[in-house]
């Protein structure tokens, strides 16, 4: 073959075959982490288990220097775990999962850790609602009856606490708009 033709020959086969391995897809690594703002509110007190909701990637995800995933891209979730709060012990509780983004034409779907959050135990301030409640009631029975009024005060006192406690103790998770959360992927994520 003519020197000529083969550079030629070479030179178009490269032009053809590089592009299409610059645009060859990659993988998204387990372990990899996906930051969303979220488009809408959401609150533990009324949220459902699988109900959807839209968010937008907040920071380009790269792997080996390439951007497999643009700041920006549209991303979908969903309540992975709910509880609103109980009046005495229960905390409330609320954790989403990333369950697709958007990259150009194509959807891709994920398997993530959930994000979210969980109250802390209202059990110690519970306790000390309802036994302030049951010593100040004995404090007063005492004074005002002796030992058969410290009993009668105490239990009146208690059921005082229980009260102040019941009503005083919901705290629902809530994440407004605009909530940043991060979230890692669990498995290998092909994207093309």
């Amino acid at each position: 073959m003519n020197p000529r033709i083969r550079s030629i020959s070479t030179f178009l086969v490269l032009a053809l075959i590089l592009p299409a391995l610059a645009n060859a897809g990659s993988t998204i690594p387990q372990g990899t982490t996906i930051h969303v703002v979220i488009d809408q509110g959401i609150s533990s007190k009324d949220a459902k288990i699988g109900q959807k909701l839209t968010g937008t990637v907040s920071k380009a995800v790269t792997v080996d220097g390439k951007v497999l995933i643009p700041k920006g891209a549209t991303a979908k979730l969903s309540v992975s775990s709910v509880q609103a709060s109980g009046r005495l012990s229960t905390p409330a509780k609320l954790y989403l999962k990333l369950r697709t983004v958007a990259v150009g034409s194509k959807t891709y779907t994920f398997a993530t850790t959930s994000a979210g959050r969980t109250e802390g135990s209202k059990a110690k301030r519970d306790t000390a609602f309802i036994g302030g409640g049951a010593a100040g009631g004995a404090i007063i029975g005492a004074l005002a009856g002796g030992g058969k009024g410290a009993a009668i005060g105490a239990a009146a006192g208690a059921g005082a606490g229980t009260a102040g406690a019941a009503a005083t103790g919901k705290k629902d998770v809530e994440f407004p708009a605009e909530t940043r959360l991060v979230f890692t992927t669990q498995t290998d994520v092909a994207i093309n």
